[in-house]
């Protein structure tokens, strides 16, 4: 299988290149020239399979120049070895009118690990394929949980450093603390005064810098990202999907065939698109409902057609959706139009004008997929403290906005298809919020009471490495302007 850039360069480049590289030479995102298409007999197999076997199965269709005990060590070593802390990886728990697919059970208590723990071992096994010599430098522009899952999966990894960037003030306290701990030597944390699309662009800006990408070539240095623009970082959540069908039908809650609903709260556009791929490939799901916060700009897109950043932008209760520039966009509408140009200039207007309107015809064909809504935060801690009046169970404000929307979904549409909400954090890494909207006095806790005080409420105990956090030296404390991140990467190499 080979990959393209989505504006137009018409080179054609391995999986393990489009990993190594992250970006296309034309600042496009990679990706597949073609999809695999599988039948039911497929997903059938999934089914009595463990999730690291689903994942080799799935995988193994994009990454046709690995070899299959290539593949197989990769998946191994990124979800074996006591890094989760379930059996199953990825589980899903019925609450009866809602299935929620829990995708936090790694180890920085996020679904950002199920691909940043697989992509460091892609990469590094890429890096062995192509014979490339040249250090890798990982950038990466955060809104909370990239971050930290990144810092944890690329730490040490020989031949590759990593640096993330993130906004100052823009993330939880628990996520702020998980990177400013982070061990290893080959790691840098940096706080961008700004939003998180201040330190995206930043890291954007950076990668199309020829005059800079030369200096950096003159150490022997390459960059590459850990976001999803890396078909390294977005081919890995294409699994889940699969995992949580067979799972529903394992355990007898849907029939091989049957179409089924994903809710998905959605920021960077990425976690949703591998819903999409799935879907695209073959596996029965009827309709992809993208959910979000107060920055709605996907919303506004999916139902009109326009993309505009130009707005006020929100600081919420949801902060790894505080996001006005999603870049997995660019991609649903290469795969949608299949026309390289008219992607390019869409992503040229939106950098120069901030907006972009696609015609009826794509807007429609986007519509037949995908329904979007949005939620301001007061309906989020309702959601929350409703869902556990109701099961017991614990929502992350960023599960609540998905279980939120799938419920207005419901409500408007009167669909009644399965419907699995993707549950993206722990509660935990959003303490405050979440017991402040469960109505529980928290005056004068501080995070790691906050811990104590939601762990009373919750079946879940607190993930160890939150709970380690208490003792844990804070080793990063760099901040920078966003038009000085350029010199903070080059310090960081120096050093």
């Amino acid at each position: 299988m080979k990959y393209s850039s989505t504006r137009g360069d018409s080179a054609q480049v391995t999986s393990a290149e489009a990993i190594i590289k992250g970006l296309a030479l034309d600042s496009g995102l990679f990706v597949p020239d073609e999809l695999p298409q599988i039948d039911m007999s497929f997903i059938e197999s999934l089914v009595p399979l463990s999730y690291e076997e689903r994942a080799q199965k799935v995988l193994g269709l994009f990454l046709t120049d690995y070899t299959a005990e290539e593949v197989k060590a990769c998946v191994e070593n990124a979800y074996g070895h006591g890094k989760f802390d379930c059996e199953g990886r990825a589980p899903v728990t019925d609450l009866g009118t809602m299935q929620v697919l829990e995708l936090w059970h790694g180890p920085t208590s996020a679904f950002k690990d199920m691909a940043l723990q697989l992509l460091p071992q892609l990469m590094s096994t890429a890096l062995k394929k192509t014979g490339e010599q040249d250090k890798v430098l990982i950038l990466v522009a955060t809104s909370g949980d990239t971050g930290k899952a990144a810092l944890e999966g690329f730490k040490d990894v020989d031949q590759i450093s990593i640096m993330v960037f993130y906004p100052e003030g823009g993330v939880s306290k628990i996520q702020q603390l998980q990177m400013l701990t982070q061990e290893g030597t080959n790691v840098n944390v940096t706080a961008v005064k700004g939003n998180f699309d201040d330190a995206q662009s930043g890291v954007k800006v950076i990668f199309a810098d020829k005059d800079f990408n030369q200096q950096l070539a003159a150490k022997q240095v390459k960059l590459s990202s850990a976001n999803s623009i890396n078909w390294g970082r977005l081919v890995p959540q294409i699994v889940y999907y699969f995992s949580a069908y067979a799972d529903l039908c394992k355990a007898g809650r849907i029939k091989a065939g049957e179409e089924i609903n994903f809710t998905v709260p959605t920021g960077n556009f990425g976690n949703i698109l591998a819903g999409f791929y799935a879907k695209q490939m073959g596996l029965p799901v009827h309709k992809l409902i993208c959910a979000s916060n107060a920055n709605n700009v996907l919303t506004d897109f999916l139902q009109t057609g326009r993309y505009d950043r130009n707005r006020e932008f929100y600081k919420t209760i949801t902060p790894s959706m505080d996001i006005l520039i999603s870049s997995n966009l660019e991609r649903l509408l290469y795969h949608v139009t299949g026309d390289k140009a008219q992607v390019a200039d869409w992503m040229a207007q939106l950098a120069q004008k901030g907006s972009y309107e696609v015609d009826v015809k794509t807007r429609g064909i986007i519509k037949e997929t995908f329904w979007a809504d949005f939620v301001d935060d007061e309906a989020t801690k309702k959601c929350i403290r409703q869902v556990y009046g109701q099961h017991k169970y614990v929502l992350d404000t960023h599960s609540a906005v998905a279980y939120q929307v799938a419920e207005n979904y419901r409500h408007e549409t009167k669909d009644n298809h399965v419907m699995v909400v993707v549950s993206t954090a722990s509660p935990y890494k959003f303490n405050g919020s979440v017991l402040e909207a469960l109505q529980v006095e928290t005056d004068g806790l501080d995070e790691f009471g906050l811990l104590g005080k939601l762990r009373e409420m919750n079946d879940q105990p607190i993930p160890a490495g939150l709970a380690a956090l208490k003792t844990k030296e804070v080793r990063h404390k760099g901040v920078c302007g966003k038009e000085a991140m350029a010199e903070s990467v080059l310090n960081f190499i120096e050093t």
